[in-house]
């Protein structure tokens, strides 16, 4: 993949952190590789450095060899202008890649026309066929899993593993960014997003990514949590990937101030304390592989400098464990928890 030259579709949604994060972490962690933005309410503007078009045409100049699908779209699925935007693409000869639930190459319109127009729909979503249950072999990988859970979705799971794992290769360590979710995958290259298997294959699809990991040459294990145990809705897709991943270590992700669980329905569902969330993570673990909580990411980016640093502050006096924003402060302490050096 070090030949694709990105145009990110982010119509209406370029600047959203929420409905356009895919967009943002494709941009965060792959920005090399981009080289337009399509969102026409922001045309002629730039985003970390980023041209910003108000069409495909527009775009063209900049010679991008693939489309990716951005943003999160109502309802998860394409409205009208939406599938305008797309088969503009396709007319203009770009591969497409999209993360969305609705695949893309199932529509027969779309299908037909990228093979008219020889170029390749990818639904990064779409699950491998041939997944069943976990087997066993994720206990036999070698070296260190670490797993990202959180006290709610969307809180930065995704950001704060590869924030580590960036970390962890500046120290030369053989570190390696499991992809669990489509946004992952399109940073990285590779993965599967659990959140569409089979729910009695989720651990299987969860073993599947630690043991390719392992064979990319992964000795520091970076999974990509999903969900969240307490949530309601999407506590399922959580614990199949804890327990087909089988961490050695997990790392705490919590938005500072948050107090709800979003998005549940049917609330209110108060989020715990901190060190009830370490101790009720620990417990979960298989027996045959007990995990320990080592240190907390904090999301702060809705506190001042001062008032982040006093809620990291009293996240390590209520758990006892390390405490930082990777993003805002760096990684050097968390990492250096994972390996024992904090």
């Amino acid at each position: 993949m070090t030949d694709v030259r990105y145009l990110l579709l982010a119509e209406g949604f370029s600047a959203d952190p929420h409905y356009g994060k895919t967009a943002r972490g494709v941009l965060r962690y792959r920005r090399d590789d981009v080289v337009a933005i399509l969102d026409s309410t922001r045309a002629g503007e730039v985003d970390d450095g980023v041209p910003v078009v108000g069409s495909v045409n527009d775009a063209l100049c900049f010679n991008p060899t693939t489309a990716l699908v951005g943003v999160a779209t109502q309802g998860g699925r394409f409205p009208p202008e939406w599938i305008e935007i797309l088969k503009s693409c396709i007319a203009k000869g770009l591969d497409i890649e999209n993360g969305l639930h609705v695949f893309l190459a199932d529509d027969p319109l779309l299908a037909e026309l990228a093979a008219r127009y020889k170029v390749e729909l990818r639904d990064l979503r779409r699950p491998p066929s041939d997944l069943s249950t976990a087997t066993g072999a994720n206990l036999q990988v070698p070296g260190t899993i670490v797993l990202t859970v959180g006290s709610d979705c969307a809180i930065g799971k995704m950001t704060v593993s590869l924030e580590l794992d960036r970390e962890a290769r500046s120290r030369g360590l053989r570190s390696i960014f499991v992809p669990t979710g489509q946004t992952g995958i399109a940073i990285a290259g590779w993965g599967i997003a659990v959140d569409a298997v089979v729910s009695d294959f989720i651990a299987g699809a969860a073993e599947r990514l630690v043991v390719e990991g392992s064979e990319r040459g992964g000795e520091l294990l970076w999974v990509e949590g999903q969900g969240a145990i307490l949530h309601p809705v999407y506590s399922g897709v959580t614990l199949g990937l804890y327990h087909g991943s089988v961490p050695h270590l997990l790392v705490l992700c919590h938005e500072a101030g948050a107090t709800e669980i979003e998005g549940a329905g049917g609330g209110p569902h108060p989020i715990p304390p901190l060190r009830e969330l370490v101790e009720l993570h620990e417990r979960l673990a298989l027996p045959v592989r007990p995990a320990k909580v080592v240190a907390v990411a904090l999301n702060t980016r809705r506190l001042s400098e001062d008032d982040a640093r006093a809620a990291l502050a009293a996240a390590t006096a209520e758990t006892g464990l390390p405490a930082d924003d990777p993003v805002r402060f760096g990684a050097a302490r968390l990492v250096n928890a994972v390996l024992g050096m904090g």
